[in-house]
């Protein structure tokens, strides 16, 4: 057996989980799983076998009793902590376990379990975290700048909306559906016995929703992540993101190659604010082509920096920018 698993049912004696959790909706009292036993679990790590950063082994997954809400917490199960996590989360968005500080922070501060926070908005979660690659460091503080904390109508879940005229990253799905049934109860081991330290681990009766943040409410440091992200003028494809974060290679190849055309046109157009003649001939040569479309996507961003580095590229060597050099 690839892994073992252990079923110890001594807590699963008869539950009343309407009397245990009076402040659930009856909707979310019908949640359950179908991670009911060994055979489904050992089966589900033979195929997926992606849980942890480092090493599988200091996850230990545990079948869930089969009238089982995803609301539940230590008051059903004496055995000690869990807590719940969708499967498709490890499966389609990557995610893997321990949570960074930063996705630690982030359900803390919006007082959510895992398995609260809808999967498809995990992706922008993730997202985030991918652009470390500009050499940002993401904060709790930059992400709700982008994004509002809701609770949709008829909606278990809490979402993140992005707030408008602020988009930065797509949705990774227009509609996510099939997850309902199948998440797994996760808990630590002697591998990592601080695995589920430092986040809420059960569904909460009262997330926190605080609204639209505005950069007067930032730091001076965050004012400037968020100033420069929306510099980028760009909205960038979730699922991309996602889906070479573990190909470095590939993914220096994309923004990486997006920073640095970033930082030349940087360079070229902080050059061309010292002369406003030179100002003009860069007017002239941009608009020869026009862009009436924001790009969307980082390919569709790198066609559109390559294009403008083209054209501002033979400025460089102008006569003019002696002027200012």
């Amino acid at each position: 057996m690839y892994f073992a698993c252990v079923c110890n049912f001594r807590y699963c004696s008869a539950m009343d989980y309407k009397a245990l959790y009076s402040w659930a909706p009856p909707n979310l009292l019908e949640e359950t799983s179908m991670y009911t036993s060994c055979d489904i679990i050992v089966a589900l790590r033979k195929n997926e076998r992606k849980f942890a950063k480092e090493n599988d082994r200091s996850v230990r997954i545990i079948p869930c009793r089969e009238d089982e809400p995803v609301c539940c917490d230590e008051s059903s199960d004496p055995e000690g902590p869990f807590c719940y996590f969708y499967a498709t989360v490890f499966k389609r968005i990557l995610l893997r376990l321990p949570l960074f500080n930063f996705e630690k922070e982030l359900l803390t501060e919006i007082n959510v379990a895992p398995a609260q926070l809808h999967p498809n908005n995990w992706a922008f979660v993730r997202g985030i975290i991918i652009l470390y690659t500009l050499g940002l460091l993401p904060s709790v503080e930059v992400f709700l700048y982008f994004f509002e904390a809701k609770h949709l109508r008829r909606q278990l879940w809490v979402s993140f909306n992005e707030v408008s005229g602020r988009a930065l990253l797509l949705l990774l799905q227009q509609s996510y559906k099939g997850f309902k049934t199948k998440f797994l109860k996760i808990r630590c081991n002697k591998r990592d016995p601080t695995l589920l330290d430092g986040f809420p681990l059960y569904w909460t009766e009262n997330p926190r929703f605080q609204g639209v943040r505005y950069l007067e409410d930032l730091s001076q440091f965050d004012q400037e992540v968020c100033q420069f992200l929306s510099s980028l003028k760009v909205v960038f494809e979730t699922a991309f993101l996602i889906s070479r974060e573990f190909t470095p290679r590939a993914l220096k190849a994309s923004i990486g190659t997006l920073h640095s055309l970033l930082l030349r046109l940087t360079l070229l157009l902080l050059l061309t604010t010292s002369c406003p003649l030179l100002q003009i001939v860069c007017w002239r040569r941009l608009t020869r082509k026009s862009w009436r479309r924001e790009p969307r996507g980082s390919g569709q961003l790198l066609k559109h920096l390559r294009f403008l580095s083209s054209k501002l590229q033979p400025l460089l060597f102008h006569p003019l920018l002696k002027m200012v050099r």
